[in-house]
């Protein structure tokens, strides 16, 4: 696909082969203590279009963790569903970006509702799935986010995240996707008003800290979990934290390092970071609970912040 808001490298034609999994195994290995929740999300790009892909997940589970997949669903047809559960996929995160039409438009794609619409019906079906639906909000599909809602919840849907889109990747050609002050307010208050009713399980994802909103559209406070909680291995061997951000905080490579030694003797930048407190963030009294927003939310290392979530949430207040 060709997807509008895209904030990966958004090449259509990779200048990376996929990389062989005996290399990622190898990677994953250096861990010899693994915890019983460790879980390797594979992601993309889109992961259906591994033609080993049941193999990876079959290996990976051979290998001491638990596996899960973010997918548009577009491959994602009943054989599909059925040979990954049997290759032991315990997670699945599937993207719907509105209803027919807005969906469609966003994917640059005329079928892709129709495809996502079976994978949400077979994933939602299956009761061993930890499975959740992520909606890029953006200025088209705002005001059908009470449709999509019914939409969900009739298609049996239990888990809904909602993002909005950072100018990076080829989001950076598309800012009138980017919701303003108000749109952004209406959308938390949206999300505020439905985790009431309780028939879903409905968030504002990963994305920022949203000041007086912060528990009204979460479970907990935000905190960025970049290399924390989360490291990657990227197609070309890079170890890095959450595959959104930025390249230039890239740690070593898998095939020069040790990726354990890694995670254990770098991620300085991940676990202290005094240097986020530049440009909006410098004398910014919300600094100590924000910590910097979320580390995709900056271009490159040691710059500003592209979007300051509470700032658009105090703006549209005063308004």
């Amino acid at each position: 696909m060709s997807c509008l808001h895209c904030g990966s490298d958004c090449s259509q034609n990779s200048s990376f082969d996929d990389m062989p999994l005996s290399d990622f195994l190898k990677a994953l290995d250096t861990i010899k203590s693994k915890p019983d929740n460790f879980t390797i999300v594979l992601t993309g790009g889109e992961p259906l279009l591994r033609k080993d892909l049941e193999i990876c997940g079959r290996e990976i589970r051979k290998h001491g963790a638990r596996w899960s997949m973010v997918s548009n669903g577009y491959l994602y047809d009943r054989q599909k569903h059925i040979s990954l559960l049997n290759a032991g996929l315990g997670a699945l995160t599937l993207s719907l970006d509105g209803l027919q039409d807005n969906h469609n438009w966003l994917r640059n794609s005329n079928n892709s509702f129709s495809k996502v619409d079976l994978a949400i019906s077979l994933a939602a079906s299956s009761s061993r799935l930890n499975f959740d639906v992520v909606t890029c909000v953006n200025t088209r599909n705002l005001y059908e986010l009470p449709s999509l809602y019914n939409y969900l919840i009739e298609k049996g849907v239990k888990a809904w995240r909602l993002f909005t889109i950072i100018p990076i990747g080829r989001a950076k050609n598309n800012t009138d996707l980017i919701l303003n002050d108000l749109q952004f307010k209406e959308l938390l208050d949206f999300i505020s008003f439905k985790r009431k009713e309780k028939s879903i399980d409905i968030k504002f994802s990963c994305e920022g800290y949203v000041g007086k909103y912060e528990l009204k559209v979460r479970d907990s406070f935000f905190f960025c979990r970049a290399g924390i909680n989360i490291g990657s291995i990227l197609i070309d061997g890079s170890i890095s934290a959450c595959p959104n951000i930025d390249r230039s905080l890239s740690q070593g490579n898998i095939y020069k390092d040790n990726f354990s030694e890694i995670w254990d003797l770098k991620y300085q930048c991940f676990r202290d970071r005094s240097w986020t407190r530049t440009g909006k963030c410098e004398k910014c009294a919300e600094y100590s609970y924000c910590q910097g927003n979320g580390l995709h939310n900056r271009e490159k290392a040691h710059k500003d912040v592209l979007v300051c979530h509470n700032e658009k949430i105090e703006k549209a207040l005063r308004s």
